[in-house]
């Protein structure tokens, strides 16, 4: 079943969301700030999230950024901001839709389909990926020549393989990976990736895949 995270502050909206989206069998979950968004998916990895702008406390472009920093998931934003600046600002931070309120369910959820299919397309693409001499296969959990990796290693490769050439930041991905009470832990990451980068990089000691960006984080170079 695919997972939608609505976050939005109105009622109303929220209530005819999770409507017609169960009606069509969406699992839905609610966020309404800005904050609970952004830790809602991290914890439960919504499918997709339908985001307005407006929040109480951070404004939806400064969620968009945060979760653009670590997840491709896609964004549909539904917003009362009509103007195109606006539209223009949510497209560049990474949204994949803008659906202006008041909107018409159907036309909505058409719009919904659509994301979702062109983030399939996108999933497809990244299922085999070339790593050293070794070919990752996310969507089989297998490797090329029979290597195995943890489950840990596979979580930890998975989020850098699905946003390539972006910095993870090390507190996202101990977040995610181990949970927030461990984001100050970043030995398990060095250790982690001093792991994968044996198995998987021709070269551990000079990696040209699995990149340290000291003091920040990491980044997977297709």
């Amino acid at each position: 079943m695919t997972r939608i995270l609505v976050v939005d502050d109105e009622p109303q909206i929220v209530r005819a969301l999770r409507i017609n989206l169960a009606a069509r069998h969406y699992d839905v979950a609610v966020a309404t700030d800005g904050a609970s968004a952004l830790r809602a998916a991290a914890d439960w990895h919504p499918d997709l999230i339908v985001l307005d702008l407006g929040l109480p406390d951070l404004d939806g472009i400064e969620v968009i950024h945060g979760l653009r920093a670590w997840t491709r998931i896609p964004i549909v934003v539904l917003s009362g901001r009509a103007g195109n600046r606006d539209k223009i600002q949510a497209l560049d931070a990474g949204a994949d839709d803008y659906v202006t309120k008041p909107f018409g369910i159907e036309e909505f959820l058409a719009r919904i389909r659509a994301v979702s299919r062109r983030a399939a397309v996108q999933e497809a693409e990244l299922a085999r990926v070339r790593i050293g001499d070794r070919t990752v296969d996310l969507t089989g959990k297998t490797i090329s020549g029979g290597l195995r990796l943890t489950p840990t290693e596979w979580h930890i490769l998975e989020i850098l393989v699905r946003n390539p050439g972006k910095l993870i930041p090390r507190r996202l991905l101990l977040a995610e990976v181990w949970g927030s009470g461990h984001v100050k832990e970043t030995h398990y990451l060095r250790q982690y990736m001093a792991q994968l980068r044996k198995k998987l990089e021709r070269d551990p000691a000079h990696p040209v895949h699995l990149i340290t960006e000291p003091g920040m984080g990491y980044r997977f170079r297709p």
